[in-house]
Formats: C-alpha cells, sequence, structure tokens
C-alpha cells in the first residue's frame, strides 16, 4: 500500500471514530425520577418506596430505583442508545409475603423483555438488552394482574450505555391542548333546564328546585301543581307534601327583565324514585376523611353560586367517614359507636346532622348520606350491620334524600357467593325504605357482584357496575374509558328507576386514589375531559360530580353544565346508548331519544381501549372490591406520539336505521351543521369526541 492509500484509510478510520464518538454510561437512578409515574407512591433514587435501602431476596443494593406499582418511565434515546442493563424484583419491604410483579422493558411500542411475575423473595432478575436505534425506551412495572396491594418494586444497578448525547427521561402524556370553552355561555334571558319528568311517592315530603339559568332576579310561576304542594314565585323551589298518587302535567314558567320562558314538567306521584339519572356532588374523591360539616354547607353553597344547581345538579352527597371510626381513641372521630338504644353516632365534625341538612333543603337542594350494610364502612366507621331498620329511620328524621350502601366489611359476614347473597343486605334495606315517608334514593354500592345490573332494579334505584373509578390506572386512554367501556356493556338493563353506575365524574381538582390521595388536577386532557362527560351522559349514568367545588374553573363548569348535553343523560325514555362500532381508533354509540332523534357519540381512541376488559378484583379479607385492567399490550401503557393527529370519523344512516336525508346538530358547541344524506363525515379530536343530535328530515 503506498503513502497516500495509507493516509487515506487513516483519514477514514479517524473519522469513524470521531463520527460515533466515545462510549458513555448514565446510571438510570441518574435521570430524572420526577417523570417516573409510580403508583401509589413516589418513585425514590437509590431507595425503596418506603424509604428503606433497596434489598430483593435479602440482597442489598446500593444504586436503583423503587417504585410501586403500576409504573412507567419514558427516556428519550434518539437512537443514540447502545444497551440497557439492571437487576429487577420484589422489594423486601413488601409485606409479609403479598406483592407480586412483573417488569417488562419496551422500545419503540415493541416489547423488548419481560421478567415474567415476580413475588417477594424470588432472586433477582437480569435484564441486558440492545438499545441500537431506539427512539424512546419505556420501562413498565404492572401489577401482574392480582392488584397493587404491596407492590413495592425495584430496578436496581441500571445502566444506559450511549454515544454522544445523554438520554433523557420525559413525561410520559401527550402535548396537552388548550382548554377550549365549546359550551356557549347562557344567555341573560331564562331558560329552564334539567329534566322533564320527576317521581315521587305519595305522602312524602317533595322538593324540587326549578333548573333555570338567565340573568336574576327571575320570577317563576307553576300552573296544575298537585294538592299539597307549592311555589317559591323567587327561588323556583317546589315544596310540599306529594298527594294522591297520579301524573301532574305541571307547566313552569321563568321571567325575567329580559324575557320568559316555558316548558311542562311531569311530576309522577307513585312507586318510583329517580325517573332520570341522580345528579349531583359526592365528598369522597376529594375529601376523603377530612369531610365535615363546614365541608358539606360549603359545597351546597357553591353548587347554587357556580350554577350547577341551575343545570339540574341537585344532591349534595357526603361520603363515608362522617360516624365514629372503629377502634379509634382520636377526640374528634373515636368513641362509642352508638349510643345506649343502638343509635347512630356522628364524629365531632358532624354536630348536627338535622341542621346540615336544613341548611341544604334550605337552598332546594337534597342531601345523600352513606353507609356500609356490614359492621364497618370501607374506612373503618360505623356499619348498619343488625340495625337497619333503626338507621334507615335515623336517616329519615335527620331529613337525608339518598342514601349510597356501600358493600365493604359484609364481605366478612356473608361467606355465600351466591346471587341470593348478593342480593340480601340490599334487599333488606330497601324494603325498610319501603315503610318509611321519605323520598330516599338507594344507590347500590357493591362493585357489579353477581351481575348487579340483572337486579338492581328490584332492590335500588341506581348500582355500580365495577369497583372504584379512582383506582383504576389508565393506559392508552385514561382510566374512566376501561370503567365506561365495561358499564356501557350492560345498556338493555337501564331504565326509568334505575340506572348502571360507572362512578363519578372526576375532572377538576381532586385527591388522586392512585397516589396516596395526592391533592392535583385531573391528569386528562380537555379532550378526553369532554369524551368522559359525554360518555357517561349517553350511558344514561348518574352525574355525580367528585371534584373540589371551590376550585371550579370556567372550563370544568363548561364541562360539567352544558345543557343539550345534560338533556342527552336526562332524556325522559331512559334509554342507554348502545355501541354499535368498536376499533382501535375509533368507538361510536347511539341513544334513543325522545321524540325519534338520536345521540350519537364518536370518540377517537388508542391503543388498547375498546380491547381491554374491566374485571373486579375481590379482596373479601379487607372487606373491599375494586377494578382492575387486563393489560393486553404493554406498548399501550406510553405515549409514543406527544401530538397525534385527529381523526376522520363517519355516521350513516343506515347505522340509526333511517333512510334519506337527516339534521346535524353539534351538542358541545350548540350548533347545527347542516342537513345531510346518506352519511355524516367529521374530524374528531384525538382522545376526544364529537357528541350529535340527529333528527331524519321528511
Amino acid at each position: 500500500m503506498n503513502d497516500m492509500k495509507l493516509l487515506t484509510v487513516i483519514i477514514v478510520v479517524l473519522s469513524l471514530i470521531s463520527c460515533s464518538g466515545p462510549e458513555n454510561s448514565i446510571k438510570l437512578s441518574e435521570l430524572d425520577l420526577a417523570k417516573m409515574e409510580s403508583g401509589w407512591g413516589t418513585a425514590r433514587q437509590d431507595s425503596s418506596v418506603t424509604g428503606s435501602i433497596l434489598s430483593v431476596a435479602g440482597k442489598h443494593f446500593e444504586s436503583g430505583i423503587g417504585t410501586h406499582a403500576i409504573s412507567t418511565f419514558l427516556i428519550r434515546l434518539d437512537k443514540k442508545g447502545k444497551r440497557f442493563s439492571c437487576l429487577t424484583g420484589v422489594d423486601d419491604g413488601s409485606d409479609n409475603s403479598q406483592g407480586s410483579v412483573e417488569f417488562i422493558i419496551v422500545g419503540d411500542q415493541k416489547v423488548l423483555w419481560q421478567s415474567g411475575i415476580m413475588k417477594k423473595g424470588d432472586s433477582a432478575r437480569k435484564a441486558d438488552v440492545d438499545i441500537r436505534g431506539i427512539e424512546k425506551l419505556g420501562l413498565l412495572v404492572t401489577d401482574a394482574g392480582d392488584g397493587k396491594n404491596n407492590d413495592h418494586a425495584d430496578w436496581v444497578d441500571g445502566v444506559i450505555t450511549y454515544k454522544k448525547e445523554q438520554p433523557q427521561s420525559i413525561d410520559n402524556k401527550y402535548i396537552i391542548e388548550r382548554e377550549e370553552i365549546l359550551t356557549p355561555p347562557s344567555p341573560s334571558e331564562p331558560r329552564i333546564n334539567g329534566a322533564k319528568i320527576y317521581g315521587a311517592h305519595p305522602g312524602s315530603p317533595f322538593l324540587y328546585r326549578i333548573p333555570a339559568t338567565g340573568k336574576r332576579p327571575i320570577t317563576f310561576t307553576a300552573s296544575g301543581l298537585p294538592e299539597g304542594l307549592s311555589l317559591d314565585q323567587n327561588s323556583g323551589v317546589i315544596s310540599g307534601t306529594t298527594g294522591t298518587a297520579g301524573e301532574y302535567a305541571v307547566v313552569i314558567a321563568a321571567q325575567n327583565s329580559f324575557g320568559s320562558d316555558e316548558r311542562t314538567l311531569k311530576i309522577i306521584a307513585g312507586d318510583k324514585l329517580a325517573l332520570t339519572p341522580p345528579m349531583g356532588w359526592n365528598s369522597w374523591y376529594i375529601y376523603y376523611h377530612r369531610v365535615s360539616d363546614s365541608v358539606m354547607r360549603l359545597s351546597a353553597d357553591l353548587m347554587i353560586s357556580s350554577g350547577m344547581a341551575d343545570y339540574g345538579y341537585q344532591y349534595v352527597n357526603i361520603d363515608d367517614c362522617w360516624a365514629i371510626k372503629a377502634g379509634s381513641d382520636d377526640p374528634v372521630i373515636g368513641g362509642e359507636m352508638r349510643g345506649k338504644n343502638g343509635e347512630l353516632r356522628t364524629n365531632k365534625l358532624f354536630p348536627d346532622m338535622k341542621g346540615l341538612t336544613d341548611y341544604i333543603h334550605g337552598k332546594g337542594l337534597k342531601a345523600g348520606i352513606y353507609i356500609s350494610p356490614g359492621p364497618t364502612t370501607c374506612a373503618g366507621y360505623t356499619g348498619s350491620y343488625q340495625h337497619e331498620q333503626q338507621d334507615i329511620r335515623t336517616f329519615a328524621e335527620w331529613g337525608f334524600d339518598f342514601l349510597k350502601y356501600d358493600w365493604c366489611s359484609y364481605g366478612r359476614i356473608e361467606k355465600e357467593r351466591t346471587r341470593e347473597a348478593y342480593i340480601k343486605p340490599y334487599k333488606l334495606m330497601w324494603d325498610e325504605l319501603q315503610k318509611i315517608d321519605r323520598d330516599i334514593v338507594l344507590n347500590l354500592c357493591q362493585y357489579g357482584m353477581g351481575n348487579v345490573w340483572e337486579w338492581g332494579a328490584e332492590v335500588g334505584n341506581c348500582w355500580r357496575t365495577t369497583g372504584d373509578l379512582g383506582l383504576v390506572a389508565g393506559s392508552s386512554m385514561p382510566g374512566f374509558w376501561y370503567v365506561g367501556l365495561s358499564n356501557s356493556q350492560h345498556w338493555e338493563y337501564a331504565q326509568p328507576g334505575g340506572w348502571n353506575d360507572p362512578d363519578y365524574i372526576l375532572i377538576g381538582w381532586i385527591r388522586n386514589a392512585l397516589k396516596k390521595e395526592m391533592y392535583q388536577k385531573a391528569d386528562m386532557t380537555p379532550n378526553e375531559q369532554y369524551a368522559y362527560m359525554s360518555m357517561w351522559s349517553m350511558m344514561a349514568a348518574p352525574l355525580i360530580y367528585g371534584g373540589e367545588m371551590a376550585r371550579l374553573d370556567a372550563f370544568t363548569l363548561n364541562v360539567l353544565c352544558n345543557n343539550e348535553v345534560i338533556d342527552v343523560n336526562q332524556d325522559i325514555l331512559g334509554k342507554q346508548a348502545k355501541i354499535i362500532r368498536a376499533t382501535k381508533e375509533e368507538l361510536v354509540m347511539v341513544k334513543e331519544l325522545e321524540g325519534g332523534s338520536y345521540a350519537v357519540g364518536l370518540f377517537s381512541v388508542s391503543g388498547d381501549a375498546n380491547t381491554t376488559v374491566t374485571d373486579l378484583v375481590d379482596e373479601e379479607a379487607n372487606g373491599l372490591s375494586d377494578a382492575k385492567r387486563e393489560l393486553t399490550d404493554a406498548a399501550d401503557s406510553f405515549v409514543w406520539d406527544e401530538i397525534p393527529s385527529p381523526a376522520k370519523m363517519t355516521i350513516s344512516a343506515s347505522d340509526l336505521n333511517i333512510s334519506g336525508k337527516f339534521s346535524v346538530r353539534d351538542l358541545w358547541r350548540q350548533k347545527d351543521l347542516g342537513i345531510f344524506e346518506n352519511s355524516f363525515t367529521t374530524e374528531v379530536p384525538f382522545h376526544g369526541v364529537k357528541l350529535l343530535r340527529i333528527n331524519e328530515v321528511e
């Protein structure tokens, strides 16, 4: 080889070396752990979630990350990575022998390595993965399909080798679009909102606040009221005692200086309550054990001042933690659980239940309460076991209008797991309810056990169909989607007086049950929140808000308070929407409405959204039941494209069994879109919805 050729070879080699650069490495624990999503505990550098030294099967490790299932960690490599190696295992800090997880490594939507299911005491398992050419690397810890209890998981001695730019941990979420308020402001002239039908028992106290928007003051009138009822013309509150059984067409009118409105409200005095899905607010997902008399009074005030009551929201419901806590020596919540005659005792945060309900009723709103058929509630407070008759009379005397009856510790009393056993405690309370002269809506909170949708209407007014929504982690869609999709399967059982209940609407500010009650704004995009409210309205689900009333902002109120969307939920027919199409990209729901109209929900979805199954996790040892989501594709736990595109979706006349032309109205924007023939195509935002009202044109 001559000197010139040798020089050329040397230059090429040096050039290659220069281009590739030196090989570097970074410990996994040195990345920004704030980007890691960790269930029930923040991830910790070089120590377990509990703060103790990392330890797997008795062996201690100085370097690593302690996390808790379900956990995700997304790392941007930009094709500069070479290898990723680590050890994985269940931390010895998990209680007793509990704790089972699976570690999964995903690169650009492909699974690169799986540990298999690991339990406490298993030796650490080594991963050594080629990551050349990978844009994004995802580290996932699942709950191994048996719930999250004690799932303390460790990534130890993790090292990424790379060239040039250092890997960066990134947020595992979409770029959140601007909070666009789609709902037009209510007009200055009066507009009467809410249901067109209302059920009451003859002989019971009656209370109904007419939902109406418009510039106050508004003067109300009502013609055709049944005997025993009267209207306060200034507040719009109808009260009194329902008289003779029958149907009464009451013409309600509202007038102010800008104009007037009129509609007919059919009052049915009979044997059914909740002829449309209940609407209101519940304290659980924002206050938990912090709930108090002052919180409830404030929330009632805010239901009025925010305008929510003007759209039909009426129940102000206390959840768990108002009674005496079993075994507590806290002077505020502890003490004797019942009085000397067996009567319920409240803790000191609720000094006067009758005074509280009077306050709520004074605003034309209704009051709800909570208890369990077991000896204690889910949070360990007094239950109704063997005091059912006494307790329901106490609730009636206190003045409550709604009872959430939560299975909880009853599972320790009832050992049988038959349909009859599931029905028994609810039928007992239902029968007692029929003996009192007060309208109390009964909400069965028993998580879908024994196919409750098949028999719930015999012993209640609405029934939970899955475990707690707040404890369901999302993957390719937020957690609400999987609960809603499960609930949607039971459409044929919904009816006036009996509703499938997929749990509360958790938007705005909440305390995240997946993150040890962390106080935060709900982690959903604006489009996902529109989809949430749309799905619940299409399913004729109870519209019970579970967020912080004191931090209601304009966007959250716009999602909660669109009268045309609420009309879909409160439609007089009481039909639940059917799913007519479900693919990996879209879901289409259709709901029959009064007068021959159809509500159509076009939902843009992704990944495992329409294929995962939400099942019950029955933890009877703890007296609890929760929902779990079966993971079908680990890649769906990560966001690979931060700014996805909208989807084009079509609804055809044949989908609705109509022929010829039809009109289309966008319900969120409250805007007519025109007359169409055969089909209608529109763009739907990613993870968003187009909610339409369609009428056949003669």
